[in-house]
């Protein structure tokens, strides 16, 4: 009797002792602004991220091109015989 008692005393203290979870604190309280645990606020986040992602990347090209676009210049020289309607000599 006394060592069935220890051995189930010791095999508790074992148990306890491999026990990896070593969380004083209690339970743990879920935090609503986390967005892992609420589906819709993580696909709602997703989408506008690619929204705005996608928007900020095409208004930057466009911006880029207007920029960059094409000045037109009347002071360069042609040549005649390139012209619509061209001049030979």
């Amino acid at each position: 009797m006394i060592l069935r008692e220890l051995l189930l005393f010791l095999r508790r203290k074992l148990n306890n002792s491999m026990n990896t979870n070593h969380n004083n604190y209690g339970a743990e309280i879920d935090n609503p602004d986390d967005i892992e645990l609420n589906k819709p606020s993580k696909s709602r986040f997703l989408f506008l991220l690619s929204f705005f992602g996608i928007f900020i990347f095409a208004w930057s090209g466009c911006y880029n091109l207007w920029e960059h676009k094409y000045q037109k210049n009347d002071s360069v020289k042609v040549p005649e015989s390139t012209l619509y309607d061209p001049k030979y000599k």
